[in-house]
């Protein structure tokens, strides 16, 4: 005896052939010889036990879509893992992306983050922390502008500011202000750390800067990543700000595996 999950797929699969004969010749070999057109009362017949199912057990829609999500799911993590391993030194290792910590530690943690977002201010607390009760850590900064225009004048000024050495004092100086951030507020913002805003405007303009933001925005499309702050360690991505002890667990177990 078919179980009613089962029976209701039946019925849905027989309506949609029923409904889109053409997708199943698609899909399917060509028979021996062909096959007489389903009578329009049997079509009608059949459509209606569709409906009058679905009716009475609309929980099977739930169930569907339930279903359908887990392997979304499961496609997008296999998708991720791959990513990771094949693109591991963009990721990790790549000579254009900011480093702070220690260069050469033990455990890497990436973060890609907007200088609007309000969730990754939230975070620089507990990176510093991080920082600082770890000196194993090396942290790889992934600028992602992608909260508007003021997002990528800031993110160009501070892969500018790392020509001038002082990448990591106007990213902390940027990332602790409180307001409204403009084009203005960036370059004030330059000017209070010590750079040389005539050089850095000129550098924000640089291949390299541009060639890097690109780089950040493709990997993270391929990571899956759709908004800020994300947070990657060995072969976790862990989106949002999740605070010190869940970023410190993570970093524990990547150590200890």
């Amino acid at each position: 005896m078919l179980r009613p999950s089962r029976l209701a797929s039946l019925a849905v699969l027989a309506a949609v052939a029923v409904a889109s004969p053409s997708v199943w010749a698609q899909q399917s070999p060509a028979p021996a010889q062909s096959t007489p057109a389903v009578d329009p009362a049997q079509k009608e017949a059949i459509e209606q036990v569709v409906r009058d199912y679905i009716r009475a057990h609309p929980e099977i829609v739930v169930e569907a879509l339930d279903a359908y999500q887990a392997k979304k799911d499961a496609e997008e993590r296999s998708a991720q893992a791959k990513t990771l391993t094949s693109r591991a030194d963009e990721i990790f290792r790549s000579a254009s992306s900011p480093v702070i910590g220690n260069a050469q530690g033990d455990v890497t943690l990436v973060e890609f983050f907007d200088y609007q977002c309000g969730y990754c201010k939230r975070s620089q607390p507990d990176l510093e922390r991080l920082m600082k009760a770890d000196s194993g850590l090396k942290v790889v900064l992934k600028e992602f502008p992608i909260l508007g225009p003021a997002s990528v004048t800031a993110a160009r000024a501070s892969l500018a500011a790392q020509k001038q050495g002082k990448y990591l004092d106007f990213h902390t100086k940027l990332m602790g202000f409180k307001g409204q951030l403009t084009d203005q507020v960036v370059y004030d913002t330059a000017q209070q750390v010590g750079l040389d805003l005539d050089k850095l405007k000129q550098d924000m303009n640089d291949p390299s800067v541009v060639a890097e933001l690109r780089a950040n925005m493709d990997l993270a499309e391929a990571l899956g990543v759709q908004g800020t702050p994300a947070f990657v360690i060995n072969d976790q991505i862990i989106p949002g700000a999740v605070g010190f002890d869940a970023l410190k667990s993570q970093i524990d177990k990547d150590r200890a595996g």
